[in-house]
């Protein structure tokens, strides 16, 4: 593999699909269409950078438990840790960087978001609550792109930050159903060590019946129109579909479902929240 074939490897490029719909569908309802294209570029260039930096700082205090997973076993080999050390320090500061071009309290509170994305790192070493600190480091997207837009909070993007928590919760409770034993091993914490795969996948379903409340109370709160609520439909299907493959616990199957159904659903998501802003 080349160089940069590695290092989208090692951060796991292709998962950006999962954050970044709802960070976009944010931005459109912030801005009642289109925010120009600076200040899209600039979200795209904090969200690209945050996770860089957050990815490389979770690759990098896992190292050694990587190593030991066999799941995980192969990614050291493809970046060197100096160089994912350097990544994570560059990528944060261009963040940093990046906000300071948008507004103000974009760039105050960008320390916080990274400081929120970094710790999540860290939990699985002492709360069980680890699957709800990862969504709330990717909560973080549609905040800051509404933010990005109006320079000020307001209710639709925090109902929508709620949904992303509980939704990507609940798909990281079934990712990590591949991990019991090893999370076991090293004495690591998650919701599947604690509850047992059954009950774990029992939450995962009560999860995403608050993924669809909170999209349905965001289409409301941003006074979104038929073609959004119309477009919500497939999403319990496919959240269903997620949750009766995750009970066959056949990581094929896990791996697959993880990937295609959630990237379905964001994409779903930000169709409908352009169709409804650009046509509605």
């Amino acid at each position: 593999m080349s160089a940069l074939v590695r290092f989208l490897k090692f951060i796991r490029f292709s998962h950006t699909v999962f954050a970044l719909p709802f960070a976009l569908g944010s931005m459109m309802v912030a801005s009642h269409g289109w925010p120009g294209w600076r200040l899209f570029t600039l979200i795209l260039l904090c969200m690209f950078f945050a996770r860089t930096a957050a990815m490389t700082f979770n690759r990098i205090v896992d190292w050694e438990i990587d190593k030991r997973n066999p799941r995980t076993v192969g990614r050291h080999r493809l970046l060197g840790k100096g160089v994912a050390l350097a990544s994570c320090v560059v990528s944060a500061l261009l963040f940093l960087a990046a906000t300071s071009f948008i507004n103000r309290i974009c760039f105050l509170l960008s320390p916080l978001a990274l400081f929120i994305i970094f710790f999540y790192s860290l939990t699985k070493r002492f709360t069980h609550a680890s699957q709800f600190f990862l969504g709330l480091a990717l909560s973080v997207a549609p905040v800051g792109a509404w933010l990005a837009v109006t320079g000020s909070f307001a209710p639709p993007p925090l109902i929508l930050a709620a949904g992303v928590l509980c939704w990507v919760a609940g798909f990281d409770i079934i990712y990590a159903t591949q991990d019991l034993v090893s999370d076991r091993n090293e004495g690591l914490h998650s919701l599947v060590v604690w509850l047992g795969i059954p009950r774990a996948l029992a939450l995962v379903g009560w999860l995403h019946l608050l993924v669809l409340l909170a999209l349905v109370l965001f289409g409301f709160s941003a006074h979104l129109g038929r073609i959004y609520f119309m477009g919500l439909l497939p999403l319990p299907f496919l959240l269903m579909y997620e949750d009766r493959m995750a009970r066959t616990l056949d990581i094929e199957k896990i791996n697959r479902t993880f990937f295609e159904s959630n990237a379905v659903i964001g994409f779903i998501f930000v169709l409908i929240v352009a169709a409804d802003r650009l046509l509605g």
